[in-house]
């Protein structure tokens, strides 16, 4: 039995992330970065948050945060079936109503 590879789509990860920031208006304004990371079965392992103020409680009050943090599990494992080459680390931007998500090799984290 063979284990056909799920076709990538470029714009599925920008078209999640922006329905997500549309269900939460209220936390679109804010400035947010969110760096992560997936181990090696392609779950996400960890992620560190850096944001403004009081959005971060905001955030895990609403449910934005468990969210976010469940679509980016999705998005590694999304990535890792695809077979892309960088699905490990990344950084989630929030800032002026916009979410993007910016995947790292593995060195870049550290240092990006």
């Amino acid at each position: 039995m063979t284990v056909d590879k799920t076709e990538f789509d470029p714009d599925f990860e920008s078209l999640r992330l922006g329905m997500l920031l549309r269900q939460f208006p209220e936390h679109a304004d804010g400035r947010c970065e969110v760096r992560f990371a997936a181990d090696d079965e392609a779950r996400l392992s960890h992620a560190s948050w850096s944001t403004e103020g009081d959005w971060f409680v905001r955030a895990g009050e609403s449910g934005f945060k468990l969210y976010l943090m469940e679509l980016l599990d999705s998005l590694i494992q999304y990535r890792a079936q695809c077979g892309q080459s960088c699905w490990k680390k990344g950084i989630v931007r929030i800032s002026r109503g916009a979410m993007s998500i910016d995947w790292l090799v593995d060195d870049e984290f550290e240092n990006g």
